[in-house]
């Protein structure tokens, strides 16, 4: 098994890509003429929502697989996820020819435990409100000696998620811009550490900025703190793909100090988000893909004349919300 590092580099973030690179989709930065005349800046869009699986997930959950020994992937894996990261571990493992076994909450959207099972795991549902999940996974783990892939606080799954910055980095290099600004969804923030970590390598003097849903703002107040801080309540936004109880360690330890100011929408700017990329962009973003263009919409003209990326973390959206974002924010 490659060496576990107890913060990733950025040339971690250099082997994940190696690793991914023949599987995973180099994912475009989008334009939108109208985005840029409402901000007054020159705003890319980093399309996630194009990534197998439809968000970034695949790219840490292949990486965290693929650097596990042979021995220890025999074995088999097991995550715990609602969705995304679900069925992130799900596809790679499958890819990998890994057992995988996903632990999901009975009321997570039909639709993403059919594409999780779909992709040859097995499902274990449990009750959020009667069963303890911690202890659930703790008894399936030594029941089972499978591999653990946490969502967001596992060094190989920061770096995998980091090669989505490396692109942003390679893609605005190739053009000769100068980003000011990342704008990026943030949950547990793995993500955003990878990304930040591409950035400080190479453009230093960008700003990464964590976005999230009011309410459910844990980075923005840890960042502000300087110590993680957890949300009060575990959930009840419609941006339920980041919503999580606080900072996952690892990453907090870089993105305290890489990160610029967190940036908060409400509900309703994030499906006014969603709407802006099913209309003009022609692209199906789910609530909690979509806050980091939220912020950029919500920003404004105080963006005039920057060059700003704003990343568009995930795409699985249920058709009712999608259908309420487009009928009430369209």
């Amino acid at each position: 098994m490659a060496t576990l590092p107890t913060i990733p580099t950025y040339a971690d973030i250099e082997a994940a890509a190696v690793r991914i690179a023949p599987v995973a989709n180099k994912t475009p930065l989008l334009r939108s003429s109208l985005l840029d005349e409402l901000t007054g800046a020159s705003v890319y869009l980093k399309a996630e929502t194009l990534q197998r699986t439809g968000s970034f997930k695949f790219r840490g959950a292949y990486n965290a697989i693929s650097a596990l020994d042979a021995e220890v992937r025999a074995k088999g894996v097991v995550a715990v996820s609602s969705g995304n990261h679900a069925q992130g571990v799900a596809e790679a493992a499958r890819l990998m020819g890994v057992p995988a076994t996903i632990i999901m909450p009975k009321d997570a959207p039909a639709t993403k435990v059919f594409r999780t099972r779909r992709s040859g795991a097995e499902v274990i549902l449990y009750d959020r409100v009667t069963e303890d999940r911690d202890a659930l996974v703790a008894s399936w783990l030594e029941s089972n000696n499978a591999h653990f892939i946490h969502p967001f606080n596992d060094p190989f799954v920061i770096a995998g998620q980091g090669t989505s910055g490396l692109e942003i980095a390679n893609a605005m290099g190739e053009m000769g811009k100068d980003p000011d600004s990342v704008y990026v969804c943030t949950g547990g923030g793995g993500l955003t550490a990878g990304i930040a970590l591409a950035m400080e390598r190479h453009f230093p003097s960008a700003k990464v900025h964590s976005c999230e849903p009011e309410g459910f703002d844990d980075y923005r107040r840890s960042l502000i703190k300087g110590e993680r801080v957890s949300n009060e309540k575990p959930g009840g936004s419609v941006c339920d793909a980041i919503v999580t109880p606080m900072p996952g360690e690892i990453g907090f330890a870089i993105n305290r100090d890489l990160l610029g100011e967190g940036q908060v929408v409400s509900d309703s700017e994030a499906l006014s988000a969603v709407a802006f990329a099913f209309n003009e962009l022609k692209l199906v973003v789910e609530p909690g893909g979509a806050v980091a263009l939220a912020a950029v919409i919500k920003a404004g003209k105080s963006l005039a004349g920057k060059t700003v990326v704003a990343v568009l973390s995930g795409g699985n959206i249920d058709p009712e919300t999608l259908s309420h974002a487009l009928n009430s924010h369209g």
